[in-house]
């Protein structure tokens, strides 16, 4: 059970990010190098997200990967 929280976590911050950065799936998906339905699927907590993918994430919004995926509630 614990898991699928920091799944929603994840999933959560990730499309709050992009919001927040005015960027549409798509923009994103080009960051991470794959298609905007399989970023769409790791917004929905649908898809998993490997790591490396979470540090590219983290540099490109400037925010700490323990923020990212729940860990801290401070970027």
């Amino acid at each position: 059970m614990k898991a699928a929280k920091n799944v929603a976590v994840w999933s959560k911050r990730m499309k709050e990010l992009r919001d927040a950065n005015n960027l549409v799936q798509a923009d994103v998906a080009k960051v991470l190098d794959c298609t905007q339905v399989a970023y769409g699927m790791y917004e929905l907590g649908k898809r998993r997200i490997s790591i490396e993918n979470l540090v590219k994430l983290a540099r490109y919004y400037h925010v700490s990967l323990d923020y990212l995926v729940g860990l801290r509630d401070q970027a």
